[in-house]
Formats: C-alpha cells, structure tokens, sequence
C-alpha cells in the first residue's frame, strides 16, 4: 500500500485508486456499510436518545471505557453560562491539548475521548483538556463555538498556572475540527491570540454548504453519507438562514487564515469530508502556514477509532506531529504569548 502521505506530493493519485485500499480496511469498510444498514437515523430516534445509546456502549463506534484519572473542572462561559471541562494530565505535561469532540454538533461528548487522551498524554506529552460544548439542536450556533472560545480563553489566560506550562495545541475530529478552526479564527480576531502551537484537524467539515465530495457521495452507508450530513447541519444552525452558511465563523473554509499555526490535516479516501480536508490543507498553506496533508486509502469516516493498521498509522502520526510541534525548541508561540485581556468571548 503506499504511504500515507509521500513526501514528494501530499496529492500523490496513487492513494485515491481502489487498488491502493488494504483488503484489511475493505473488509472493514463492508462490515460498517452491513452494520449501518440496520440502524435507524439519529433524527428519527432522537438525538438524546442515541446520546444515552452511545454512553452505554451501544452503536457501530466501540465503548470508551472512562479513566479513573480524569477530572472535571467549570469554567465561565458567555452569558453566564459554565463550561465543562474533562481533564486528562500527566505528570509534568509539557503542553495543553484542548480538544473538542466530533459527532456532527449533535452528538458526542467529552467523556468519550479518554483513551485518545491519554494516548496523546503518554506519548506527546501533552495535558488533555476536552471541552463539553452545548450541542444542537437544543443549543445551535452559536453556543457550541461560544463554549469553545471560551475554553481556548481561559486556556491562553491560565494554562500557566493550572498545568506548568503554557504551550498550547487544538484538535478535534469531523465536527470538532470544525470547531477548532473556528476558535483559531475567533482567537486570533477577538483576542489578538495566535499563541497556538498546532492544530490537529482530523476529517474536519469546514464547509457547511458542502463540497462537491459531501454532495456526491450520496446514500453509501459508509458512516456519513449526503443526508446525514444535511441533517447534521441543518439541526446546528438551526435560525440561521442558508444564505449564512458559508459564514467564515460557521464555514471555516471561507475565513482569513493567515496567522494560523501548524496543522496536520488528516482523512481518508473513502470519506465523505475528503474535500473538505483537500480544500482547507490548500487554503492553509497558501496562507502561509506550515501543513501536513496525510490522506490514508479507503479510510471511512471515523476509521481512527477502530483497530486497524489504518488507525494505527493515523494515530502514531498524530501523536508525532503533536510531540514535535510542542516540545522545547519547536519554535512555537505560545510560552509567554500574552493574550489581549481588553476583549472578552463574544
């Protein structure tokens, strides 16, 4: 198989052929697509519904069991709302990782990244903070960005104190990728805040109005097809009308992103967020910042979270990308960066 993404061309076609799909990851992929086929639709069954689901372990994702190390801390959000935030840190971290879960705005929580987080934590290092953001659509936007904008704040403000270290980085998978690029943007326009040390931004979604990949991938029940997506976000911006959609603040494709830090942009081929990650990657660096585009044959949506050689590779990436960009000597920003404390969340 070739590999991820070879140093000469990160559009390497040969990662795009069918041929190039392990049979270990096509074998996979048939399993999702049978699995799938016999569930119902979360907008059918209520989102709360496949919430509580998913926290018993049920569904096609696999149980996340809880580390007994985690712990819960409130922060103040906009509006007077509190934010909460699970944290996950090892001794002497050498950076803060604020991570915002995926789940199409929708679903998912903080309490389902424990295992990531402490893989992240032993192998780079890194004190995981998860931020349980309000979803939609009881919450729409803007309160799940809010809430986020408000973790990065009181990261960029206390991370010092409450962890060691100021270093920062910001990551998220599909939804929270999304998101997290929207803090960037937020951070660095209403806080004059670009101490970020790296982005990891797996399977983002970062146009809502959808790329020509979400259109076209139709009714594949391969994790996340056309309609799931439609639904995703028609309940996420619930009031907000169609023409606002390529909003920079909801559309992250669309904003200015100069001034952003180091990103590793991670998907898969057999995703229907591929050009959502093709796109951002170009329009990253030709803003001037340094990317990494690592795209993995016949990876579906989600296909980190399952054990295969696929996720492995993905996943020992990530956590070197993350080690490498803030550690001592990577030339990040963050340690000592002041944050502009004459504006507030908005």
């Amino acid at each position: 198989m070739p590999d991820a993404n070879p140093k000469n061309s990160p559009f390497d076609p040969e990662l795009f052929k069918p041929e190039a799909i392990s049979a270990e990851t096509r074998a996979f992929n048939e399993a999702v697509v049978k699995l799938i086929s016999k569930m119902g639709n979360w907008w059918e069954i209520g989102a709360q519904n496949v919430r509580d689901a998913v926290a018993r372990g049920e569904g096609m994702f696999p149980p996340v069991p809880k580390s007994e190390r985690a712990r819960t801390m409130t922060i103040a959000g906009k509006g007077g709302h509190q934010v909460s935030l699970r944290v996950l840190a090892p001794d002497n971290p050498k950076g803060v990782y604020l991570h915002l879960h995926g789940g199409g705005w929708v679903l998912g929580a903080s309490g389902l990244q424990d295992v990531m987080l402490e893989r992240i934590g032993r192998n780079a290092g890194l004190a995981g903070v998860s931020v349980e953001y309000r979803l939609a659509p009881e919450n729409p936007y803007p309160a799940g960005p809010d809430d986020c904008e408000a973790a990065a704040l009181w990261l960029a403000k206390n991370a010092k104190a409450e962890f060691g270290t100021g270093v920062l980085a910001i990551g998220g998978e599909s939804a929270g990728a999304n998101l997290a690029a929207v803090t960037l943007v937020r951070m660095r326009d209403r806080h004059s805040f670009t101490g970020f040390a790296a982005a990891n931004l797996v399977y983002g979604a970062y146009d809502i109005s959808m790329t020509p990949s979400q259109k076209l991938f139709g009714d594949y029940r391969l994790v996340l097809r056309t309609i799931d997506l439609e639904k995703f976000s028609e309940a996420y911006l619930t009031g907000t009308s169609r023409e606002k959609w390529r909003d920079p603040d909801i559309s992250p494709l669309y904003a200015d992103l100069k001034g952003l830090p180091p990103a590793l942009f991670t998907v898969g081929t057999s995703d229907a967020l591929l050009d959502d990650s093709l796109f951002m990657y170009a329009r990253w660096t030709s803003a001037g910042n340094p990317a990494e585009l690592a795209v993995y044959p016949g990876g579906a949506h989600g296909f980190n979270a399952f054990p295969l050689s696929l996720a492995k590779e993905a996943n020992e990436r990530v956590d070197e990308f993350l080690k490498a960009r803030t550690q001592p000597g990577a030339g990040h920003a963050s340690e000592g960066r002041g944050i502009n404390d004459r504006t507030t969340a908005r």
